[in-house]
């Protein structure tokens, strides 16, 4: 099973970007977080979506 959300640093790693990056692309709306607890976590949707080529017209 694949997770649905992972950490800060994981997905700063994932990126090879660093975390204030991670948490600039929260703000801005590109990424999405849940909050759990104290814990900030970035859902691999939003990484995917990221990520993902665009599509041209």
């Amino acid at each position: 099973m694949e997770p649905i959300a992972i950490s800060i640093n994981a997905t700063a790693k994932a990126l090879s970007i660093g975390r204030s990056s991670v948490y600039m692309l929260i703000h801005s709306g590109q990424l999405d977080a849940l909050k759990i607890g104290t814990r900030t976590l970035v859902t691999t949707d939003s990484i995917a979506r990221l990520t993902a080529p665009k599509r041209q017209p």
